[in-house]
């Protein structure tokens, strides 16, 4: 795959909450022909997407998407820039990496982080009513609903976001603590205490991002592709 420009292994494994079932998977950000955009059918925002690599679980975005997904500070996609190591690293992956704190702005990680893990929160309370407290999807669903939480919390307040979690067995015992009776009290006490958190806390965040040397990046990447086949 000679157009990708980043790739890494991201999920459970690069949290630090992998167990034996946990399967890998991947991330990345490739670049079309610069050509593609000057045609027809342009890629479009469900185009500028693929799947799979060697049968695992594997995610690319076109970097002009991936790089307005981080914009908008989507979780998901933002950690492809916070890795500790990268399976592919082209010189343009590496200057997108290096450019990771001009995505940044308080507003779009608070409401991007906060309002995604409430979601998942919201899913999975209607995980527990539908499916029952055995559901074995239900632990990992709280645990990463608990490190959504943290990492925004840590990434809105420090300007850092440090993928692998540093203690992971919170996050497993908030996990074990779902499949009880009290866990609904538990995860409405952690969503009100990071709302707390989050409403108290003084952002190091700037309020806009730092567009210009991102447009410029991506302007020298259209460039250097403009006659690839």
């Amino acid at each position: 795959m000679s157009d990708v420009l980043l790739e890494g292994v991201v999920g459970s494994h690069a949290y630090g909450l992998n167990t034996p079932a946990s399967d890998f998977d991947y991330l990345g950000v490739y670049v079309e022909p610069t050509r593609t955009f000057l045609g027809l059918h342009p890629p479009t925002r469900d185009r500028g997407t693929r799947h799979g690599r060697d049968g695992a679980d594997a995610t690319y975005h076109e970097v002009g998407k991936a790089m307005g997904l981080i914009l908008a500070c989507n979780p998901t996609v933002t950690e492809i820039l916070w890795l500790e190591n990268y399976t592919v690293i082209s010189d343009f992956g590496a200057e997108l990496v290096a450019l990771r704190s001009n995505f940044l702005s308080a507003h779009r990680v608070r409401h991007s982080y906060f309002g995604y893990a409430m979601a998942q929160f919201r899913r999975m309370l209607h995980r527990r009513e539908t499916q029952g407290l055995d559901d074995p999807r239900l632990a990992k669903h709280a645990r990463h609903t608990m490190r959504l939480l943290s990492q925004g919390y840590e990434l809105y307040t420090t300007g850092v976001l440090q993928v692998r979690l540093p203690d992971p067995e919170p996050y497993f015992e908030f996990g074990r603590q779902l499949t009880t009776g009290s866990g609904e009290a538990a995860a409405k006490a952690l969503i009100a205490e990071y709302e707390q958190k989050f409403d108290s806390a003084k952002s190091v965040l700037p309020q806009q991002a730092n567009e210009a040397p991102l447009e410029d990046f991506l302007q020298r990447v259209r460039r250097a592709h403009l006659d690839d086949q």
